[in-house]
């Protein structure tokens, strides 16, 4: 082994002020008058009020669910100093793989002994999984107490349901005294709330396909939007290994370390290995996350302004993992969740499916949004998939589980929900059989919800 220590200059002292910073034009399809102020007759909450009467304040304070611009939130952040969270942030983007490169990030930054917080979107079953400090969430009443602050300081200001709770983890996270950040981009990048603080690193995990009508119909055009992350001098780690030429960091004037250009990784079997023109880590534990990802994560370590123990990158590699993601509850039958809602995750998630060995047949429960790719994705999982169990999601966006069966065999199962079509195919499953749940957040939540107080333990 070439190297023992991913090792960088360390810089002293607490992180400057944040820089400046130019929050870009507004995407067209969002323009509107903003809202200013409260919506009539909305009862605002307090700093004592339960959580929940937070989140139901917020789906309702703004005009638009999702209103894309950095100007009200950049506004807001700035009257309330919350643009220097940490001494160290990073930024990750990317349409596949944010959440699982920043759990790893986050496992291997607290087995060096540093204090770490998170902020990662969407939650499966708790609003407080947005948030972790330490490796942990927060309680309800200190999320209360930051949205109190930030109700109080964003004056006439309108906020989407995302842009407040960002603000928010912001304000949790200067009251923690970190080292280092790790923010998850919600939408493509350049204008996501997210994007108001100046990133030390910032990762782009993968680009493809998903959120057209926000990010641009083709590659170039959502890889544009991710590049928005990037900041001059500054390094942009690249995981996807067939970037367009638009994601190129030359543009803005940050350091581009790329994966197959200026790092590489390699699946040895029982073990795998990543290295660089200077670094070379082999014997490396296979982590419970994709490999991709992975590798994504330790070249963001390679490339952070301190060094980080060779042990600790080993143990955040045994130790990370996140639910939803090819999440294994159940052993007879096999059962696992997957949150894979694009052909590009449909993809991976079929590959994986491919290499377990089974003897049984894979019965799958699907739901998704009706804004997605629901043919392509289907098509990516339908020759690893016998029995088709289609379900119905709640909400505006949702697809129904006719939407889904067309695109499917003449014997696909509908179902009106979740519950109703899991317990169907966990009722059809034998015990060599495996269950795969996917599509949707909104579609694994429900499941996982009730595997804790449900126990599937064959028949």
């Amino acid at each position: 082994m070439r190297s023992q220590r991913i090792i960088r200059t360390r810089y002293k002292g607490r992180r400057k002020p944040a820089r400046s910073h130019q929050p870009g034009a507004r995407l067209v399809k969002t323009q509107h008058k903003p809202m200013n102020g409260r919506m009539e007759n909305l009862p605002i909450p307090q700093a004592t009020s339960p959580l929940a009467a937070w989140l139901y304040y917020l789906e309702r304070l703004h005009a638009k669910p999702i209103d894309l611009g950095l100007e009200r939130v950049c506004h807001v952040a700035t009257g309330l100093n919350l643009l220097c969270p940490a001494t160290w942030v990073i930024t990750v983007g990317g349409t596949n793989g944010k959440g699982t490169t920043c759990r790893l990030l986050e496992a291997i930054l607290l087995a060096s002994g540093m204090r770490v917080g998170v902020y990662s979107s969407p939650h499966l079953l708790r609003y407080t999984e947005r948030v972790r400090i330490q490796g942990g969430e927060l309680s309800e009443a200190a999320h209360s107490e930051a949205m109190a602050v930030i109700e109080a300081g964003r004056g006439a200001t309108s906020l989407s349901y995302f842009e407040f709770g960002t603000l928010a983890a912001l304000q949790l996270f200067r009251q923690a005294a970190l080292d280092v950040v790790i923010l998850e981009v919600g939408l493509g990048g350049r204008l996501d709330a997210t994007n108001i603080v100046d990133a030390d690193v910032a990762v782009t995990t993968s680009i493809a396909l998903d959120h057209t009508d926000w990010l641009g119909l083709d590659r170039a055009s959502i890889a544009r939007e991710k590049a928005g992350i990037f900041r001059r001098g500054k390094p942009a780690v690249v995981g996807e290994p067939n970037r367009p030429a638009t994601l190129d960091a030359a543009d803005c004037g940050a350091a581009l370390y790329a994966r197959d250009r200026d790092w590489w990784w390699q699946d040895d079997g029982q073990h795998w290995r990543w290295w660089d023109n200077v670094h070379e880590l082999t014997a490396l534990p296979l982590p419970a996350i994709p490999l991709e990802n992975a590798a994504t994560a330790l070249a963001a370590v390679a490339r952070l302004p301190f060094a980080v123990p060779e042990a600790a990158v080993r143990q955040g590699l045994r130790e990370a993992s996140l639910p939803g993601r090819f999440q294994c509850i159940g052993r007879a039958p096999l059962i696992i969740l997957d949150v894979a809602h694009n052909p590009h995750a449909a993809g991976y998630l079929a590959r994986r499916l491919a290499a377990l060995p089974r003897t049984g047949k894979v019965r799958a429960v699907v739901g998704m949004l009706a804004d997605k790719d629901i043919p392509g994705t289907l098509a990516c999982l339908r020759g690893q998939v016998d029995v088709w169990y289609c379900a119905s999601l709640d909400g505006p966006r949702a697809a129904n589980a006719a939407q889904l069966a067309a695109h499917l065999d003449s014997d696909a199962q509908r179902f009106e929900d979740v519950p109703s079509a899991w317990h169907q195919a966990i009722a059809d499953a034998a015990p060599e059989d495996c269950v795969l749940v996917f599509g949707s957040f909104h579609t694994v939540a429900p499941v996982l919800a009730l595997a804790e107080r449900e126990t599937y333990c064959g028949k």
